[in-house]
């Protein structure tokens, strides 16, 4: 915001380029730059931050429960949750989808084929060209996780290779999740962070999209899946 006399158009004080006020060239840059030299000059003298100390508890779940307390929670925020074994996975996953009444299926580049032997879907390939109006059509997603929280309910995806790319995981109206247990589920988020990679597009779902309007009506499907199923594979 300028505070020199009002006057007519022209460029402001820090437009000597004559680049709008706010541009990336213009007073907004400049303002910007002033301000972080002053921070800069301010702490340029000061002594190094203390190292952070980790001595407090960063879980309240033992081991054993884990994967039951996952599955409470998930269940909690409304995810439909399945329990079962490897041998069970690929017969399980097609009757999902047939029950879902799934035509198509958009499978992750790295999905292992094995997932979806069973399945009658047609198999629709995440391609970067894919536009958010085609995956809209598509009536399911299968993916894997990074890791699974149990204090929190929460699944996280990293977009690796059998995830795919956020998009796929947002835009589709139905996503079945497959956790393998107990080796992907943690107690807490502090024991999650150390497995994650912050510089990876990390996707952070407790249940199905959700949201409420200040009379607490709540919309399932705004920001994500109207269904979450949630398949614990535990051998």
């Amino acid at each position: 915001m300028s505070t020199s006399p009002a006057a007519g158009p022209g460029p402001g004080p820090d437009s000597a380029s004559g680049a709008a006020p706010g541009s990336a060239s213009g007073s907004g840059s400049g303002s910007r730059e002033r301000i972080l030299a002053k921070v800069r000059a301010a702490v340029a003298d000061a002594p190094d931050a203390p190292e952070v100390t980790r001595g407090y508890l960063d879980t309240h779940t033992p081991d054993a429960g884990m994967v039951d307390l996952l599955a409470e929670n998930l269940a909690d925020y409304r995810a439909v949750v399945h329990r079962t074994d490897s041998a069970g996975l690929t017969e399980l996953l097609m009757r999902l989808l047939a029950e879902h009444g799934s035509r198509t299926v958009l499978v992750p580049p790295g999905l292992p084929p094995s997932w979806l032997a069973a399945a009658d879907p047609t198999r629709i390939h995440d391609r970067e060209a894919s536009t958010a109006a085609e995956l809209d059509e598509v009536d399911s997603v299968v993916t894997g996780c990074a890791v699974a929280i149990a204090e929190t309910g929460t699944i996280v995806l990293d977009g690796s290779p059998d995830q795919g790319r956020r998009r796929i995981s947002l835009i589709p109206d139905h996503h079945i999740c497959v956790v393998r247990a107990p080796e992907q589920v943690v107690a807490s988020v502090p024991r999650a962070l150390p497995r994650l990679d912050p510089t990876r597009p990390l996707t952070w779902i407790s249940g199905p999209s959700a949201t409420s309007d200040i009379e607490l009506d709540r919309v399932e499907g705004v920001h994500g899946p109207r269904t979450l199923e949630v398949v614990l594979v535990e051998d």
